[in-house]
């Protein structure tokens, strides 16, 4: 798999992780990877005749979305296939679908189907343009021609922030309190621009805590990591590792097919 990076525009940037062009290439007739979930939404735009990816079983020959929120994605893509992957910062593709995140939970979506087939000329284009600069400039600007507005749920962003810095380990409770909203409430829009609950934001975000440390300190043990992560116990990590990655952490470290 061969993947290069590209800038992002500045008025994307609040909203835009990062975009890369991605193409399989080698002896191998197919490339298969596991994706761990980051709370993110990516798109990956298709430019070539080969079918962009497998993904559970299912083809898909054009554009798509993946919301990988919450679950692992298994993803083959086959020797010939190239696509342009956009992710967005937690919570922040909703601006540009205006759709509830939530009816996409850990779901693989047509393109085209979020912006109600109008997308086909974009794809079109991407496959006659020669070069990634030029077909980077298109993307970004179709999708600053898709963002409906530029306010952010105050409050959300809020405790977007408070769960990076806190690494997950703030309680929904206190979020809900610094907010002045109830659980209940808190929960709702969480579920509309994230597409998961707060309960749920928290534990991928000390997940993800934790796949940064191991990264970092790759002589630490799984206690330590435990414990930097916020985690109560390392029996309650090893569980949570299994339920975000379906392996051990032993098993992702030793793995070259997995994506953290």
């Amino acid at each position: 798999m061969h993947i290069r990076s590209y800038d992002i525009l500045p008025q994307l940037q609040p909203y835009v992780k990062s975009i890369c062009f991605m193409e399989c290439e080698g002896g191998a007739d197919w490339n298969q990877v596991r994706v761990l979930p980051d709370t993110c939404v990516e798109l990956f735009l298709n430019y070539t005749s080969t079918p962009v990816a497998v993904i559970g079983q299912e083809v898909y020959k054009g554009s798509i979305a993946c919301f990988r929120l919450s679950r692992p994605v298994d993803v083959q893509m086959r020797k010939g296939s190239g696509c342009m992957a956009i992710c967005f910062h937690p919570g922040m593709a909703y601006p540009f679908f205006r759709i509830p995140m939530h009816l996409f939970k850990d779901a693989t979506v047509n393109f085209f189907d979020l912006w109600n087939g109008t997308t086909s000329e974009l794809e079109d284009k991407l496959a006659s343009i020669p070069g990634d600069e030029v077909r980077s400039a298109v993307v970004q600007d179709f999708l600053l021609s898709q963002l409906k507005t530029d306010k952010q749920d105050l409050q959300v962003a809020y405790c977007l922030n408070k769960a990076q810095v806190t690494r997950g380990s703030i309680t929904v409770g206190k979020l809900a309190e610094e907010t002045g909203l109830s659980q209940r409430q808190l929960s709702r829009r969480f579920h509309q621009s994230i597409g998961l609950s707060p309960k749920e934001y928290l534990g991928a975000c000390r997940f993800n805590a934790s796949l940064r440390y191991f990264s970092q300190y790759p002589g630490i043990s799984l206690t330590e990591i435990a414990h930097l992560s916020g985690y109560y116990d390392q029996a309650h990590f090893i569980r949570d590792f299994k339920v975000y990655t379906g392996h051990s952490p032993g098993e992702v470290l030793a793995a070259n097919h997995i994506l953290c």
